[in-house]
């Protein structure tokens, strides 16, 4: 029998509707954080809503809840006031399959915790600017199987801890290299599937810049990409490094090749016509004696724990070097200075990652001369502006300030040619008319014969002298025909 003492407790037995009550006040659907929604199943603070033919998100949602399962309903349209209060705990909100056709650009607002959006399998046509700015918080981002083919440069603006990206089986025609390149892609981007899409071209040699654990998350397959070498030799070094958007996608890795009746395998055009392209070298560097370089260790582990390199010679490197012309840099990189013919060789990087270890292979090759590419340049340059002002100086010394020949001869006077003889000279003609005389004024040495030249042309000397006019008229000098003025000059030659 139960003890009859004040301070024992009598035991009740707990009914089911007893439980119940409690569970309730347990909840955090009670009182305090709303009821569940009816076609809704909620669990601690979660609420699945999907599969119950909803057309709008059911109102009011508990402000406790963390995970919203709207999936497999008919929600075409995600206003901004679809939660017109402040879910400060939500942070995975699921909504594919929905033939979702719209979303507002401040859908978004009140609920800035999110990590995880779930928007596949809908009919989004465009990404509008700024679309999901409100999501600082956000890290993954579910986008395939729509009908995306505009995606707007702001629409992932201040997503800033965005670790993953699906973008697969839409109709994106141009490559969102914003999203990648350094200084303007996402910080934490770790994954960006692009695939099944209309991709026709990639930026190869900007995506080969592009960190090897990067790579190794970015998908192309499915895609009617036109062949080329440079797109060859980016997958090549893929498969050569085990990337898995490569490696586990080999077959669905196709290209377009005119007069090809369909799709071919792009790892399999090396050395093949049309374009015979060559197999692409893991990694190869090129110096000159002298010069610093530095020796990337880019491994496909972004955890990466601890890392060696170790030198041509089997040397290992774990600090600097012995005369420091060697030094092993804080983000894994091997730096080398003043560089030497014995520098050149294969060097390896081992890598310890979170799963597997790697090693990579970068070989060197240091050129048994100096170069000095900007000083060469600059001296070129010179030469050839002060060869040619030199060529225009001696041009115009040449046209304007040529000697005169018969400079001995200024201060004498010279007989004019006879009028009966003008008839036979003409301003044309490049056979003087005019015999040689006896003496000459300036001492010339003249040559005794006629002495024909080239056309039976004088070649003395100087200037053969003329007869004395008669009469009082003062004397003209005679003009040299081999003196630079010619009849077709602009100065006067008589004086």
């Amino acid at each position: 029998p139960p003890s009859r003492h004040p301070c024992v407790a009598t035991r009740v037995p707990m009914g089911p509707l007893s439980l119940l009550l409690a569970l309730s006040l347990l909840s955090p659907w009670g009182s305090a954080g709303g009821s569940c929604p009816q076609r809704c199943v909620c669990a601690s603070n979660l609420l699945s809503c999907s599969q119950a033919n909803l057309s709008t998100v059911p109102a009011p949602l508990p402000r406790f809840t963390a995970v919203l399962d709207l999936s497999h309903n008919n929600v075409t349209r995600l206003r901004a006031d679809w939660a017109p209060a402040r879910l400060p705990h939500l942070h995975a909100l699921l909504l594919s399959h929905n033939g979702l056709a719209f979303v507002s650009t401040e859908a978004f607002t009140h609920v800035p915790r999110l990590r995880h959006l779930d928007l596949s399998s809908n009919r989004l046509r465009t990404l509008d600017e700024n679309l999901f700015s409100d999501l600082g918080e956000l890290e993954v981002l579910l986008l395939y199987n729509n009908e995306i083919a505009t995606v707007d440069r702001t629409a992932f603006e201040n997503l800033g801890r965005l670790r993953k990206l699906y973008l697969g089986q839409n109709r994106i025609a141009r490559f969102p290299l914003e999203l990648l390149r350094e200084g303007t892609r996402l910080p934490q981007l770790a994954l960006l599937d692009l695939s099944a899409n209309r991709l026709r071209a990639v930026p190869a040699g900007e995506l080969q810049a592009l960190p090897a654990w990067l790579r190794d998350r970015l998908y192309l397959h499915n895609n009617p990409l036109a062949c080329d070498c440079p797109l060859f030799q980016l997958l090549d070094r893929g498969r050569r490094r085990h990337l898995s958007a490569v490696e586990d996608f080999q077959d669905e890795l196709r290209c377009f090749l005119p007069g090809a009746p369909a799709l071919v395998k792009i790892l399999d055009l090396a050395g093949k016509q049309p374009l015979n392209c060559s197999k692409a070298r893991e990694a190869v560097l090129e110096a000159h004696l002298g010069d610093s370089v530095t020796l990337g260790c880019d491994s496909r582990w972004q955890g990466v724990r601890s890392r060696h390199w170790v030198t041509p010679g089997g040397e290992r490197v774990l600090g600097d070097g012995g005369n420091g012309s060697v030094v092993l840099l804080a983000n894994g990189s091997l730096q080398l200075r003043a560089l030497r013919p014995e520098d050149a060789g294969t060097y390896s990087c081992w890598v310890a990652g979170p799963l597997l270890n790697e090693t990579l292979y970068v070989e060197l090759l240091v050129h048994n001369f100096t170069l000095h590419g900007p000083h060469d340049t600059l001296n070129t340059a010179y030469t050839t502006l002060v060869g040619c002002i030199l060529s225009v100086v001696l041009v115009l010394i040449y046209l304007y300030l040529t000697p005169c020949r018969c400079c001995c001869c200024r201060g004498s006077e010279k007989p004019p040619a006879p009028r009966d003889d003008s008839i036979n000279s003409s301003v044309l003609s490049t056979t003087p008319n005019h015999a040689g005389a006896a003496g000459e004024p300036c001492g010339s040495h003249v040559a005794s014969g006629a002495g024909a030249g080239q056309n039976g042309r004088f070649k003395g000397g100087g200037t053969p002298p003329l007869p004395a006019r008669q009469g009082p008229k003062a004397q003209r000098k005679v003009s040299d025909p081999d003196s630079v003025s010619s009849v077709f000059s602009d100065t006067p030659i008589v004086v």
